[in-house]
């Protein structure tokens, strides 16, 4: 069973404690890392080698452990608690990223070493994304957790939206090393903010159930038993199930779409590839409009805006099937953008107030995984629709996902959504 939240008025500031704030801090400037990041890595490894396989290499090393580990890193968060795995996560982030520094520094690292260092990233990256998730509902009241997640997952649309130009300026300025260091650096400061939250989160006070899905008899589940039991709890609650499953099938129906497609779109129709970057930046400023207004009005009425949402983003897609000009083209894909942040705070919010605590993490673990493990598939989808052509390609896209919204709507659990 699900545990129903409680409703008390929303307070006007929604940083009125000093631990909300750190915890603001630290997962919005991890964000912001996480995305000058990628931009550094992958130009540092073209400055390596020629582009090619080698910075597919590199990407792949960070995604793979990445997406491997997140379900085992779920059961450590619900073992462990979600404030010490992300700061022991977010530490070693930084002790990656330092290494990194002093590797650009002083000598001249290979495409094999940089990835090797980029696969341990995956690995902090396994750990660190569900018990973020997770750790809100332990910090956050009830009734603040949509703002709290909105103003996080804003900073991270903000810096996809200003990463990029922000990184490649900083390298032309001042170099790799001078930017991989502030990028440490900023994640040091990030590391220290969550770790602050260790001594205010105290797990087991009165809320956790011995005797529930970890326990049998009072004995603890092995790590195996836990992780299944997590799987059975996502499968059998069909609010958990049908908002997994919408997360995953918009994964594959939007990400390589846009991305693929949207190349081949920009060159065939608007005017060259360069009006991709216009497009892609209309979809980051949706972004953050999305994420800020999910969080500045929560709906009340979850359930239709979830279904909103989904058929927001195939209403987006199916326009880009349509689209001529740069304009039309950038003001769908902000309609997608907006879809997308959207339904991400909401579905999130919903399912930290509602799964049960000592659950949270294999369930925030599932939301990662179906957020980032279908991308490969998202890629062949395109590939084996692009010769169709781009207005075949997002009409069959979007015309799944506008399906999807209309199974979504015939859900009694997520359309009563309150």
């Amino acid at each position: 069973m699900t545990t129903e939240p409680t409703a008390p008025s929303l307070p006007r500031k929604p940083l009125d404690h000093a631990r909300l704030r750190r915890l603001v801090v630290g997962q919005g400037l991890a964000a912001v890392v996480d995305a000058l990041f990628l931009i550094w890595l992958t130009l540092f490894v073209l400055e390596l080698a020629n582009p090619g396989i080698a910075t597919g290499f590199v990407l792949v090393a960070v995604a793979l452990p990445r997406a491997a580990l997140l379900l085992p890193a779920g059961v450590l968060v619900d073992r462990v608690g979600p404030a010490p795995v992300a700061a022991a996560a977010s530490w070693l982030r930084v002790a990656v990223l330092l290494a990194l520094a002093a590797l650009v520094t002083l000598t001249s690292p290979s495409v094999t070493t940089v990835a090797l260092l980029a696969g341990l990233l995956g690995v902090a990256d396994a750990a660190y994304f569900p018990a973020a998730l997770a750790l809100l509902p332990a910090v956050v009241p009830a009734e603040k957790l949509s703002r709290v997640n909105a103003l996080i997952q804003g900073a991270e649309s903000g810096g996809d939206l200003v990463g990029p130009p922000i990184a490649a300026g900083a390298i032309a300025a001042f170099g790799f090393d001078a930017t991989i260091g502030a990028i440490a650096a900023m994640a040091a400061l990030a590391a220290v903010a969550l770790s602050t939250l260790i001594r205010v989160v105290r797990r087991g006070e009165g809320t956790r159930d011995d005797t529930g899905p970890d326990t049998i008899d009072g004995e603890e589940l092995s790590s195996v038993r836990a992780l299944g039991a997590g799987l059975r709890y996502a499968w059998h609650e069909p609010l958990v199930r049908g908002m997994l499953a919408a997360i995953a099938l918009i994964n594959i129906a939007v990400v390589g779409p846009v991305l693929v497609g949207g190349a081949v779109l920009a060159a065939q129709r608007l005017g060259g590839a360069g009006s991709l970057g216009v497009v892609l930046s209309g979809f980051g400023a949706g972004s953050l409009a999305g994420s800020l207004m999910a969080g500045w009005r929560p709906p009340a009425r979850r359930g239709w805006t979830v279904v909103g949402g989904v058929a927001a983003i195939g209403a987006g897609m199916v326009g880009l099937a349509v689209a001529t000009q740069v304009v039309a083209a950038t003001a769908v894909a902000s309609l997608i953008g907006l879809g997308s942040a959207f339904l991400g705070v909401v579905v999130v919010a919903t399912l930290q107030e509602r799964v049960p605590e000592q659950l949270l993490g294999r369930v925030m673990s599932l939301v990662v995984l179906a957020t980032v493990a279908f991308d490969p598939f998202s890629y062949v989808l395109a590939g084996v629709l692009l010769p169709l052509g781009t207005t075949t390609l997002f009409l069959v896209c979007g015309g799944a996902v506008l399906a999807c919204a209309g199974v979504v709507a015939t859900s009694p659990a997520i359309r009563s959504l309150r």
